[in-house]
């Protein structure tokens, strides 16, 4: 079992469903008869500004309606679940949600989350798609995705590579509650399909930790785009209400602009996983989100299970070099140099 921990708290409010805010361009997108669902446009500290929420066991009233959004919940079954193509949602928390009740669901339901859940699981899935993954590019975790909530002892949430399943916790704020967190974990499951057994040395497993920050901000920071979401919070702040509980303003339950460099590793893989991060934050304002996120996930085929830093490096500038040519690949090597990674 890999486990990927994930601390958090926090708050929210919910005012009239008729309140809420329609995804724009939804319909378009999906259909008329596309169901909908009602999510966190990200998380409630991202779409409101707001760092003064904080969680009182899931009261519904400690978020505005203004965190909260009607989104298409898409590739259903139609089973009237929330199954589908890329992802599958149980709970042993409550009962199971319904896609004909998940535009009513608020936070201090079972339910709520696993909207959330089918809905950013799809989400990242249909991201990695929009970027050629599964059509001239091989696929990267096209399948159904298994995933679970749980009531854990303490606050935790990790991808199983047994089952290749993901598991949310619950304690603090639950985690399934904020999409950088079910991204992140998602981010585990992508590696995993990639390279089976990947994280297995310190640094590889710093990679994986990083990689889940990185994928949470991008696919996030997409469907903001793409929907017209308001984003008041800072993009490299990963996990702002997860880390209500216990970070100081602004909440981040990690950071991707941080400056620490290979000199700085420490052994644990959250810690470590903030110099990859910081790279893979720095080729993409080089290059661009779309170049840059097909050359970071592609690379990733070509790293070994118990890759290094400085082996994974080469491999993503290597990988630059063949998809975009001489130019694309100096920034990426710049990126790893400024972390100081040897050997790149």
């Amino acid at each position: 079992m890999t486990t990927r921990s994930l601390t958090a708290a926090a708050a929210v409010a919910l005012a009239a469903a008729g309140a809420l805010l329609p995804a724009p361009g939804a319909t378009a997108a999906t259909g008329p008869a596309a169901p909908q669902g009602r999510i966190f446009m990200v998380n409630p500290v991202q779409s409101t500004g707001d760092q003064t929420l904080a969680d009182h066991k899931d009261a519904a009233g400690d978020v505005p309606a203004s965190a909260y959004a009607l989104a298409p919940l898409r590739n259903l079954d139609g089973s009237g679940a929330l199954s589908g193509k890329w992802a599958v949602v149980r709970s042993e928390t409550g009962k199971p949600a319904t896609v004909a009740q998940a535009a009513s669901y608020d936070r201090s339901q079972d339910g709520f989350e696993q909207v959330m859940a089918y809905f950013w699981v799809n989400e990242g899935q249909e991201y990695l798609q929009g970027l050629g993954f599964g059509t001239e590019l091989p696929g990267a975790n096209d399948r159904v995705q298994p995933v679970r909530l749980n009531q854990w002892g303490s606050d935790n949430s990790f991808f199983t590579d047994k089952k290749d399943e993901i598991r949310f916790g619950k304690g603090g704020v639950d985690d399934a509650e904020d999409a950088e967190v079910i991204l992140h974990e998602y981010g585990h499951a992508v590696h995993e399909a990639q390279v089976p057994g990947f994280g297995s040395s310190a640094e590889a497993g710093s990679i994986g930790e990083a990689f889940g920050d990185y994928l949470a901000v991008a696919v996030g920071d997409h469907a903001a785009r793409k929907y017209g979401w308001p984003v008041k919070a800072e993009q490299a702040c990963v996990g702002d209400w997860d880390a209500t509980s216990y970070s100081a303003a602004p909440h981040c339950l990690r950071r991707l602009d941080g400056t620490k460099t290979y000199a700085d590793r420490e052994g644990e893989v959250h810690a470590d996983g903030e110099i990859w991060s910081r790279a893979l934050f720095d080729i993409r304002g080089a290059l661009g989100a779309r170049t840059a996120d097909r050359i970071i996930v592609n690379a990733q085929f070509g790293f070994a299970p118990d890759t290094s830093f400085e082996a994974a490096a080469r491999t993503t500038a290597e990988t630059a070099r063949r998809m975009y040519g001489a130019a694309a690949e100096a920034a990426v090597r710049d990126a790893f140099r400024a972390r100081e990674i040897p050997g790149v």
